[in-house]
C-alpha cells in the first residue's frame, strides 16, 4: 500500500495520516453513478415523504384537472399531482413561503423526491397554489372521508374551539368610521384650499403651465386625492353593511313574530341605517377585523375554527370567518361536521364564548348531549372535585342548568376533554407548523388557507396513526388526457 494511500481505498487530504490499523468504508462523494439510483432508496420506508406520495394519489384531484381542459396553447404546465404532493409536504414542514419551497426542491431529497427531481421556480409554485386555492382547501373533507375509511372518526365526543389568527394586515391601517369622516372632510378642505391659491394666482399658473389647463394636481395632492377615494370607497362599504344588517335583524323580527301570530310593524327603515361611529375597516384587507387575541392583545386577523374528535384528534369541520364571536358559528359548524362525515356526534364539547341557548336548543333537538359552559371556566373550576349542589328548581333556565351539570364531576371529567383534544391541535398548527399569519388577503382565499392546514394536520394524523394506501394509478384524469394525445398529463406518473 503506497504511504498517500487509506485502507478502503481513498487517498489522505488532511494533514494528519490516520491509522493503518482502523479501516475505514469508502467515501467518495464526487464519484459518478453509473446506473441512476432511485430517490425512493434515499430515505427511510417509513418516512413521511413516502405516505404523502401516496395519499395524494387517493385524492380526488379532478376540480385541478378541469383548469386545464380547455387550456391548448403555451408550454406543458407541471403535472398537478406533483405540485399538490410538493405543497402538502411543504405545509408539513410549516413551510409556507413558495421561495422556501423552491430553495428545497434543490437541497432536499425528500422534495427532490416528491417532484420527480423537478425545479419549479417560486413563481410558478405561488401561481398554482393561487390559481386552484379553493380546490386545495376542499381536499380537507377528502381527509375527513380518508380518516373515517381507517376507522379515526368516531364521533362519540366532539370538542369545538376557536382561535384568531393575524391577517396579512397591520391593524394601523384600520380607520373608524368616526374617522373617516373626520378625515374625509379634512382632505377636502385640503384639496380645495389648493384650488383656492391656484384661482388666485391664475396668472401665474398661465405662464408656469402654458398650454395646460392648470388645475392638474400635483403628486403630493394626487396621492390625498387617492386616500380620499379608498376612504369614501371604505366608508361605502361600511354603510352598506350597516343596511345589511339591519335588514336581517328586521328579517329575524318579522318571522318570530309571525310565528307567534303577531303583526310585524318596524320602527325604521334599514337603508336609513348607520354604521356605529366605532365601526372600523381595514384599507390593507378589508375583510380582516380587530380582534382580541388569547392573550388579552387586539390584532388584525380572523376567527378560525375547527371541531375535532376528542378520541382521534381528526378534524372532522373547519371554518373560518371575520367575525369575532363564536356563538353565531356554532349550528353552521355543526351542520359541516354533518355533512362531511354524514353522521351525529353524541356528544357536544365548547368552551363559554360558543354558548347560546337557541342554538344549543338546536342541538339537543336533533339528540346531541351539549355540555358547553354558561360562564368562563377558570383553571381551578375545571380541577374542582367538591360534590355537585343541589339540582336547579323546575322552570329553571338552560343556562342554570348547564352550571349545575358542569359541577357534577363525571360530566366536569368528560368537559376536560375538550382542552386536551381541540387545544392541542391548535398548538401543532400554529406552533409546531408555524401558522402565525397568513399569507394572503381576503377572506374567500384566507379561508381556503386555514382548511388547507386542518387537511394536513388530518394527514399527519393518519400517518401517525400507521396508515398506509396502496398505490393506484391516477386514471381518470390520465387516461382522458392521454386518450387526447397530451403527453405531458403523464409526467412524472409511477
Amino acid at each position: 500500500m503506497c504511504g498517500n494511500c487509506q485502507p478502503g481505498g481513498m487517498k489522505s487530504r488532511g494533514s494528519v495520516e490516520p491509522s493503518p490499523m482502523k479501516p475505514f468504508k469508502p467515501y467518495s462523494p464526487h464519484q459518478t453513478y453509473l446506473l441512476p439510483p432511485s430517490p425512493k432508496h434515499w430515505l427511510p420506508p417509513d418516512h413521511l415523504a413516502h405516505f404523502i406520495d401516496e395519499a395524494v394519489d387517493q385524492l380526488d384531484l379532478s376540480a385541478i384537472f378541469r383548469a386545464y381542459e380547455a387550456e391548448d396553447r403555451g408550454q406543458p404546465p407541471y403535472h398537478p399531482v406533483m405540485m399538490v404532493k410538493v405543497w402538502l409536504y411543504a405545509y408539513t414542514q410549516g413551510i409556507r413561503s413558495s421561495r422556501r419551497v423552491e430553495r428545497a426542491l434543490y437541497e432536499d431529497v425528500a422534495f427532490r423526491m416528491l417532484s420527480g427531481n423537478q425545479q419549479p421556480d417560486h413563481w410558478t409554485l405561488s401561481e398554482f397554489r393561487r390559481r386552484h386555492l379553493p380546490a386545495l382547501g376542499e381536499l380537507f373533507v377528502q381527509t375527513v372521508h380518508l380518516a373515517q375509511k381507517a376507522g379515526l372518526v368516531k364521533l362519540g365526543q366532539v370538542a369545538l374551539d376557536g382561535t384568531k389568527i393575524k391577517a396579512y394586515a397591520s391593524k394601523h391601517a384600520a380607520m373608524s368610521y368616526a374617522r373617516m369622516q373626520e378625515e374625509e372632510q379634512r382632505l377636502r378642505e385640503e384639496i380645495e384650499h389648493y384650488f383656492a391659491e391656484v384661482e388666485a394666482t391664475d396668472r401665474e399658473e398661465d405662464r408656469r403651465f402654458g398650454d395646460r389647463r392648470g388645475d392638474e394636481l400635483p403628486e403630493p395632492l394626487k396621492t390625498v386625492e387617492k386616500r380620499r377615494e379608498a376612504i369614501r370607497r371604505a366608508m361605502r362599504a361600511l354603510e352598506e353593511e350597516a343596511r345589511q344588517k339591519a335588514e336581517a335583524e328586521q328579517a329575524k323580527r318579522r318571522a318570530e313574530a309571525e310565528a307567534k301570530g303577531r303583526r310585524y310593524r318596524p320602527r325604521r327603515d334599514p337603508a336609513q341605517a348607520r354604521p356605529s361611529p366605532k365601526a372600523q375597516r381595514n384599507f390593507t384587507d378589508p375583510d380582516s377585523r380587530i380582534m382580541k387575541d388569547p392573550d388579552g392583545r387586539f390584532i388584525q386577523g380572523y376567527n378560525a375554527h375547527a371541531v375535532v374528535d376528542t378520541e382521534s384528534q381528526i378534524i372532522v369541520a373547519a371554518d373560518l370567518t371575520n367575525q369575532a364571536a363564536d356563538a353565531p358559528h356554532l349550528i353552521p359548524i355543526a351542520d359541516q361536521v354533518e355533512a362531511n362525515t354524514g353522521r351525529r356526534p353524541g356528544e357536544w364539547l365548547a368552551d363559554a364564548g360558543y354558548f347560546d341557548t337557541d342554538a344549543i336548543q338546536t342541538l339537543q333537538a336533533r339528540g346531541l348531549r351539549v355540555l358547553i359552559p354558561a360562564d368562563k371556566l377558570r383553571h381551578r373550576d375545571r380541577r374542582a372535585t367538591q360534590p355537585p349542589p343541589d339540582p336547579p328548581a323546575p322552570g329553571a333556565s338552560l343556562r342554570e342548568w348547564m352550571r349545575y351539570w358542569l359541577k357534577v364531576p363525571e360530566m366536569l371529567e368528560r368537559y376536560r376533554k375538550r382542552e386536551q383534544s381541540v387545544e392541542p391541535v391548535f398548538g401543532q398548527i400554529k406552533e409546531a407548523r408555524r401558522l402565525r399569519q397568513f399569507l394572503l388577503r381576503g377572506l374567500a382565499k384566507v379561508r381556503a388557507l386555514w382548511r388547507l392546514d386542518c387537511a394536513v394536520h388530518n394527514l399527519l394524523k393518519l400517518y401517525r396513526a400507521g396508515v398506509r394506501f396502496r398505490r393506484r394509478p391516477l386514471a381518470p384524469d390520465v387516461a382522458r388526457h392521454e386518450a387526447r394525445g397530451e403527453e405531458w398529463a403523464l409526467a412524472g406518473v409511477p
